[in-house]
């Protein structure tokens, strides 16, 4: 399963943006951004406003990653 957090993190820093620039955004602390980073999953909402921000189309992540898990699982049922 993906970390939703780790891979915030992880974007905004391929994106050269700073956890002040980030707090901004969002209107909230840094310290709460930090904690969004250890968050494993998080409210749609918040997703969403966070998707926006960055410019990052989360929940096509987790399609992805559900399709491909499915994938596997029909490979390994079909066997």
């Amino acid at each position: 399963m993906i970390h939703i957090g780790q891979l915030i993190e992880r974007t905004l820093k391929e994106q050269g943006r700073t956890v002040t620039w980030f707090a901004g955004q969002l209107c909230c602390t840094r310290p709460n951004v930090y904690k969004i980073f250890k968050k494993d999953n998080m409210d749609i909402k918040l997703l969403v406003r966070i998707s926006d921000i960055l410019q990052v189309d989360f929940f096509s992540v987790y399609s992805r990653q559900r399709q491909e898990r499915n994938a596997v699982s029909k490979k390994e049922t079909d066997m």
